[in-house]
């Protein structure tokens, strides 16, 4: 008898260990899953978080609500935590501009305006959101917005940009434009009819192109050797 109740003992013991087992490494999961990554092709960077539930609400329809502020509070907070580390055009990273006079006022004015990639509720009364800040907003942030033209913008919305080594980074130029850019190895369907221009040279944060310079409203897809 006492050595079945050992046994029985023993088994309970195994059971939470896996069962707490299984629970770290669906948490780890979930922290890789919920990391800031850039996304170059997309022109953004991302990021995940949860918010638990409050155990006190009176129900997980109640919890929902301080929930789903604390998931999309975790999510800012990693993407602004990977946001000094984006390399800029010029050489360097963000980091080293963080202490130019209001940069860091708009860098977080942008975090907090993320857009909601995805937002997913739990039976618990948990959440899991995904946000994403386009990385055009980091551009600005930097460079402050444009003024727009009296007579509005013209030409092309779209350039794709051939040939060049470049590597994706924040703030290249593009035929003398400082304008949006997304970095991609295969051209997007959306993109397949835009007028194209072949890059001379890259250099200095410059890109240099053969023709179709567009304007300061033109997104300029540049295909990466």
């Amino acid at each position: 008898m006492v050595e079945r109740d050992v046994r029985a003992r023993w088994a309970r013991l195994l059971a939470i260990a896996l069962s707490v087992g299984s629970s770290g490494a669906a948490a780890a999961d979930r922290a890789a899953a919920d990391a800031a990554r850039v996304d170059w092709a997309a022109g953004r960077v991302t990021a995940g978080g949860t918010g638990v539930a409050d155990r006190h609400a009176p129900s997980p329809a109640i919890a929902l609500g301080t929930s789903r502020r604390s998931a999309i509070a975790a999510a800012r907070q990693r993407i602004a935590a990977a946001l000094p580390a984006l390399p800029l055009a010029g050489g360097g990273a963000l980091a080293a501009r963080l202490d130019e006079p209001g940069l860091q006022a708009r860098l977080d004015a942008a975090v907090s305006a993320a857009i909601t990639v995805a937002a997913d509720p739990e039976t618990d009364g948990s959440w899991h959101v995904t946000l994403a800040v386009p990385l055009e907003a980091i551009r600005q942030a930097l460079d402050q917005p444009r003024a727009l033209p009296a007579a509005g913008d013209s030409g092309p919305p779209i350039i794709v940009v051939e040939g060049t080594a470049a590597l994706p980074a924040i703030g290249w130029t593009v035929g003398g434009r400082a304008a949006a850019t997304v970095w991609t190895k295969q051209l997007p369907a959306w993109a397949k009819d835009a007028p194209r221009s072949v890059a001379r040279s890259a250099r200095a944060g410059a890109i240099d192109v053969d023709r179709g310079a567009g304007t300061a409203a033109t997104l300029f897809v540049i295909l990466s050797k």
